[in-house]
């Protein structure tokens, strides 16, 4: 696969004469063999059976924590439990009666009324790289437990199946990921960042500074002082007679992505909508200061923006770029104490700015990572890797709010009651984005596979 677009400077760039090698390439995919769950299929016939999907939700921020966040100490504390279990930290009470969370998360409780934590998800993928795909697409991969690149063959991200099946308009993206490719350790890019099967002109366009920088700007969005409006529009004239030199090419899924591609670039070329959008340094000060002058709060105010500005999926990513990252498996309570209190201030002010603004209502936000960590301790003063329980919060795009759904065991250790999958998740989303999980996709060579195999969660509208 190859590397994944960081800038428009990549989309503008490439050499059309590639899309010959990419199409000789889509050839040789293989055969793809899922590997479902032994649970799965008992929802298939539920989500059959559903009929239009529910929703009415125009967009989704989905926040990303890569490393997977502990859920006894944030969402779903266990203070009756064993020191090993409980840990340091301790529950405060929010502003709905009998939810509880971290005492790290105070603002987040003052914000509780507006979202749902979900306490029972759970799957059986143990490795970072496999999971991610899981939470990043909501599907199971085909070699769990691995850290297997991205591939061709890969499954589409959220954000590219929103695209192929709701596409904007406007000159905006289809989805945006705020954020750097992300990598288990010096290994090349793991699977479910990208477009996958769907072809490159789905991929989602990606914006890797740090909206926190002073003139922070995203590159190649700038037309070059020295390319005027009539060049600009002779190059597109060119490559788009390229692009249909070849009937053959001109025929192929792939050069339709490719193209599709490039007219996406040339738009947010064009669109003062979406410079205007990835301009942060326009929001007023207060506004700024309230999600925390922190690149997190500040993604996310930029976030809020690209919702304002038409872009129906928005994926924030809390990466393991630094030493601040939620794979604790050595010293939890110390990483916990650095990274929670700007967690805290930028997710509650983004449910607040977007309740101010009219905008909850139609914006869906969910925050998870891949799965959860160890109920005990280790010798490390660390939690290990846990997909077996662990949590999520959903807010926004009209659900209900103000709940707990599902319940753990005593430790935190195991789903109590209504169990719920990754895979249900994203039925939920696609459902409330007026995407009917149950409809097909197809691959380059035509194939179909079902947007979603989960059922969606009806309890949640």
């Amino acid at each position: 696969m190859g590397p994944m677009p960081n800038s428009l400077d990549s989309l503008l760039t490439a050499d059309a004469l590639r899309t010959r090698r990419m199409l000789i390439r889509a050839g040789a995919l293989a055969t793809v063999s899922w590997s479902w769950p032994t649970d799965i299929g008992r929802y298939t016939a539920a989500a059959e059976a559903d009929g239009q999907p529910l929703g009415k939700a125009k967009s989704c921020i989905l926040i990303f924590l890569f490393g997977g966040p502990s859920q006894q100490d944030l969402w779903d504390l266990k203070p009756d439990a064993a020191a090993e279990v409980r840990g340091e930290f301790k529950p405060i009470d929010t502003r709905v009666p009998g939810m509880q969370i971290g005492e790290h998360l105070p603002k987040l409780a003052q914000q509780s009324q507006h979202f749902t934590i979900i306490r029972s998800m759970r799957h059986a993928d143990f490795e970072h790289g496999s999971a991610s795909y899981t939470a990043l697409t909501g599907q199971p991969h085909p070699l769990p437990g691995t850290n297997t690149p991205a591939r061709p063959e890969d499954f589409p991200t959220y954000g590219s199946v929103i695209g192929l099946k709701r596409p904007v308009v406007d000159p905006v993206p289809d989805s945006v990921v705020l954020g750097p490719v992300m990598h288990q350790g010096n290994r090349p890019p793991m699977a479910g960042q990208n477009a996958g099967f769907l072809g490159r002109g789905f991929d989602p366009f990606r914006i890797v500074g740090d909206p926190n920088q002073v003139g922070f700007h995203v590159p190649g969005l700038q037309v070059k002082e020295d390319i005027t409006a009539r060049r600009l529009g002779d190059r597109r004239t060119l490559l788009s007679s390229l692009n249909q030199h070849s009937r053959r090419m001109a025929r192929s899924t792939k050069v339709a992505a490719i193209t599709r591609l490039h007219s996406r670039a040339y738009g947010l070329l064009k669109s003062s909508q979406s410079q205007q959008a990835l301009d942060v340094e326009k929001e007023a000060t207060e506004v700024r200061d309230r999600y925390g002058r922190h690149k997190f709060g500040q993604t996310l105010l930029l976030s809020r923006r690209l919702v304002e500005s038409g872009v129906p999926l928005i994926q924030v990513n809390w990466s393991r770029s630094n030493a601040d990252q939620w794979d604790t498996h050595a010293k939890n309570y110390p990483r916990l104490r650095k990274m929670l209190p700007p967690f805290d201030q930028g997710l509650a002010a983004l449910l607040e700015d977007l309740q101010d603004r009219g905008l909850l209502d139609s914006t869906m936000v969910i925050c998870l990572g891949e799965f959860g960590r160890t109920p005990r301790m280790n010798k490390d003063a660390g939690r290990d890797h846990w997909p077996d329980c662990y949590s999520a919060v959903i807010a926004g795009g009209g659900l209900k709010a103000g709940q707990v759904v599902g319940a753990s065991d005593r430790m935190a250790a195991y789903p109590k009651s209504d169990p719920i999958a990754p895979w249900d998740l994203s039925a939920t989303m696609f459902d409330n984005l007026g995407i009917l999980p149950t409809d097909d996709i197809h691959d380059l060579l035509g194939r179909p596979f079902r947007i979603s195999r989960g059922r969606v969660l009806r309890e949640l509208f």
